[in-house]
Formats: structure tokens, sequence, C-alpha cells
């Protein structure tokens, strides 16, 4: 049994599973899911999990070498742009629309309970080497 970290066997293993280049999508509650990729649903009720308890667990976990967000988190989610503007020096915009198709090539779908606006970032693993 764990005693500290990510404590969910799901997330776990699908975490062991990924490599460099594989995306990983962290979602708000109403993010549309799309076909394919493995899903990780921790949503529980509006707001548990948030999005930034999400994120600041997989940061400790993963390595991240680069984040994409929709631009339109800036003026409807300012607390969850400021999150993502504080934690990815690499952070690229796209329009809504097109983070959802990038989605598509996740390899993992982490679903929050968030239920702020454009709380969704698609995050690129790296290598710890």
């Amino acid at each position: 049994m764990l005693k500290a970290g990510i404590l969910n066997r799901h997330l776990c293993g699908a975490l062991a599973e990924l490599g460099h280049g594989h995306g990983v999508l962290v979602c708000d509650a109403g993010m549309p899911i799309p076909a394919g990729p493995r899903v990780v649903d921790l949503a529980f009720r509006a707001g548990v999990p948030s999005f930034a308890e999400v994120v600041e667990g997989l940061l400790e976990e993963l390595v991240v070498e680069g984040a994409t967000a929709a631009s339109e988190v800036r003026e409807a989610n300012p607390a969850a742009a400021e999150l993502l503007e504080r934690r990815f020096t690499r952070l690229a915009y796209v329009p809504h629309e097109e983070l959802k198709e990038l989605s598509a090539g996740a390899r993992l779908v982490v679903r929050t309970g968030e239920a702020r606006p454009y709380a969704n970032v698609l995050l690129r693993c790296g290598v710890f080497f």
C-alpha cells in the first residue's frame, strides 16, 4: 500500500504507462471527453477535487515539458489562468475548440470535479534525464 503521493490505483497505473511525448488532458467536469484515451474520472461532486489540486498532484509525479490551454481561460477563469502561468514555463494557448480537437490525441484524460469554466490543460510528458 502506498503511503504518500497519488493513492488512486487507476491513476497510478495510468501514469506509470506514460512515456515521452504522451499527452495528458486534465479537465473540468464539463469538458467533452474524446473517445480513445484512457480515462480516470476523479470527479466526486462539483468542485471536488479541484482542478488546482489535481494539477499540483500530477506535477509532483510527472515530468512535463509543455502544456496547452484554452485562450478563453485568461478572461473566464483568472484563478486557473494564474495557476497555469505560474506552473508552466512552456504554456501555449489555443482556442477552446482547438483544445478539444487536440485532446483526442491524449493518452490519458484525468477528469476533475472542477465546476469553473475552461479549467483544462493538455500536458506533454517529458523525460527525467
